[in-house]
């Protein structure tokens, strides 16, 4: 794969910052990284096999995979995917999709099910001997994480480059906080990467994707808004982006 035409220096040049600015592979410690089967994880998954052959780290790199158990759920792209990065895929099916919308009948399912997913991965993880896991949360994450926080609950916080959870001995880590989401929309498109659909009823609606609008707008207005607002949180915050060491 031609890295330069497709855009993956670049994302490259970005992880790699994040990797060292945070620390976020100090070791030989192996990683799951979380597989949605969008672009963003997609993109990861390459991007640290990629990584993987240059670090001194000789890390151990799986996907781990959380099937919400909507009709139609697929995982054989993403089998197939891993299998041609020489990727162990390892994937759990839950019924978190019926419970949030049929049982439930949430109002606001996204956050439930992003909380639910996010805890049957951590499990998946662990189950496996896995005791860090690799997220593609991206720079517009970041910002509009941000600004969402700012604007509905007045806090100075994101999420972190690098969090440890106690109480499942679990790492976390984000090397895609500096990549912003075109590039890596332009890379899985051009590459191209065999992306999955969603097949979320929802599919992301909400206060977010209002964010993600005005985000857009205020990056007419200043080109490198966004390198700028992550850069302000490494000043401010070093790797705690959720701001709870200025608040003490």
């Amino acid at each position: 794969m031609d890295h330069m035409r497709h855009g993956f220096d670049e994302i490259n040049k970005r992880m790699k910052k994040a990797i060292v600015n945070h620390s976020l592979i100090p070791d030989d410690s192996p990683i799951m990284v979380g597989l949605s089967g969008g672009k963003d994880s997609m993109t990861l998954l390459y991007a640290l096999k990629q990584f993987q052959r240059i670090s001194k780290h000789k890390y151990q790199l799986v996907a781990g995979h959380v099937s919400l158990g909507f009709p139609g759920d697929d995982v054989s792209l993403m089998e197939d995917y891993c299998r041609e990065l020489d990727v162990p895929f390892f994937w759990e099916k839950t019924e978190i999709g019926p419970i949030i919308f049929d049982h439930r009948q949430e109002t606001n399912p996204c956050s439930l099910c992003a909380k639910m997913r996010r805890g049957a991965l951590n499990s998946l993880a662990k189950e496996k001997g896995f005791n860090k896991i690799a997220l593609a949360h991206h720079q517009d994450d970041a910002v509009e994480t941000l600004l969402l926080n700012l604007f509905y609950e007045g806090r100075a916080a994101s999420f972190k480059p690098i969090t440890y959870l106690d109480r499942m001995e679990l790492t976390v880590i984000r090397p895609f906080i500096y990549v912003p989401e075109d590039q890596i929309s332009y890379f899985a498109r051009t590459a191209p990467l065999p992306v999955c659909k969603s097949n979320c009823p929802q599919n992301c609606l909400g206060k977010r994707q209002e964010m993600k609008k005005i985000v857009a707008q205020l990056e007419e207005l200043a080109p490198r808004g966004k390198d700028r607002v992550t850069g302000a949180l490494d000043r401010l915050f070093g790797s705690d982006w959720d701001g709870k060491v200025a608040e003490k």
